[in-house]
């Protein structure tokens, strides 16, 4: 989904949410007491800036929500937001801005490449992390218990998109991942569930980032023979990779993870391009009837469809802020463990945590594109 660029200045601008008057008298001789922090990580600028700004608003929604129910713990609440450009020394600056505003949890993260850096940042700080997108094995690789992933990991996301490639026929297959954190992983344990799964594996291959043109790769995949492509990166490099792919003659099936399947990635290209292209991804609020209510309340406070991102940002608010009502203070430690007992129903579904901190039950779509957006395509009744 993008969003008018003019919006990026605005959220960076106005860092905090829910300021607005709750309709309560004011009470000069009472001093208000000090407002619950949450920080979010998000990238505001560069090429994922419409997932970022998507992200944030929908955390906004979050607090403002919460707010106008008379805050948490009698506070109100505030969003306090950070730019990471999904680029590792910016994320690393920008979760050392939050930590010195006393943020009670962290609940952004979208590229696994600049959230990593962080982990470290905030555990140092005691600050709890609720990871609303970034889903790389390389977050559970310090085995901190102050880590909670709200999406599926990579292995979750391989498992499902290898067994769709074999629903729809594919034989070989051939990865293609971007070098970084989570598209390495992603394409990592793809192969890895390919070969338990008995799907051959044709080519594994890495492609730069900002490259004018991947013709190089679109020949190396069509000399393994495979009939089924998997590109594990974002979705910039994906619309490139997709045209130069059928322009060499590759007709075979294309798949995109789910860094990739978004609204951009389909700019610019044509029928012929965009067929039997299909995209692994985490919740599409249009595509799911049963987020129609709260897709109302997004559009109604922000004024554009919920797309990609939007589901997990706002649950990850959610998440964090029943873990400090039943934590029944911000202490860091307290609210850490409340996070780590979480059973609760949010709009992405259950959401309870293994040991480990991931998600004991996470979802993905398998979308099909279709003009000029997708379509979801339903799990068969047996799978």
């Amino acid at each position: 989904m993008r969003l008018v660029t003019g919006a990026v200045a605005a959220l960076l601008m106005a860092v905090t949410s829910g300021c607005a008057s709750s309709g309560e008298p004011d009470k000069a001789s009472a001093p208000a007491a000090e407002p619950i922090r949450l920080g979010t990580l998000a990238p505001l600028s560069g090429r994922s800036s419409p997932s970022g700004e998507a992200m944030v608003h929908a955390a906004r929604l979050a607090v403002d929500e919460a707010n106008a129910k008379g805050g948490v713990l009698g506070r109100r609440v505030e969003l306090v937001i950070g730019d990471d450009a999904c680029d590792p020394g910016t994320a690393v600056t920008a979760a050392r801005d939050l930590v010195v505003q006393d943020i009670t949890v962290s609940v952004g993260g979208y590229c696994s490449s600049a959230t990593v850096p962080t982990l470290k940042i905030f555990r140092s700080a005691g600050v709890p992390m609720v990871i609303s997108q970034s889903n790389s094995t390389d977050l559970l690789a310090p085995k901190y218990d102050s880590v909670f992933l709200l999406s599926g990991t990579v292995a979750a996301e391989a498992d499902f998109a290898v067994d769709w490639m074999k629903r729809l026929g594919g034989s070989r297959l051939a990865l293609v991942h971007d070098g970084t954190s989570f598209p390495m992983t992603l394409a990592g344990s793809t192969a890895a569930s390919a070969k338990r799964k008995g799907l051959a594996v044709s080519a594994e291959l890495e492609l730069s980032q900002g490259a004018p043109s991947y013709a190089r790769i679109a020949d190396a995949v069509i000399r393994g023979g495979a009939d089924v492509a998997y590109y594990t990166g974002y979705y910039a490099e994906a619309n490139q990779l997709i045209a130069d792919l059928r322009a060499r003659g590759f007709d075979g099936k294309i798949l995109v993870g789910d860094g990739a399947t978004d609204g951009p990635l389909l700019e610019g290209l044509g029928a012929a391009q965009t067929r039997d292209l299909y995209g692994t991804a985490m919740l599409w609020p249009e595509l799911m009837p049963e987020l129609k209510e709260w897709s109302q309340r997004y559009r109604t406070a922000v004024g554009v469809e919920p797309g990609p991102s939007t589901v997990e940002a706002y649950d990850a608010v959610t998440v964090a802020l029943d873990a400090i009502r039943r934590a029944g203070s911000t202490d860091r430690a307290a609210v850490r463990k409340a996070i780590a007992e979480t059973n609760m129903t949010a709009m992405s579904g259950k959401v309870s945590f293994n040991p480990d901190g991931t998600r004991t039950a996470p979802r993905f779509l398998l979308l099909h594109a279709s003009g000029n957006g997708f379509t979801l395509v339903r799990q068969p009744p047996d799978a």
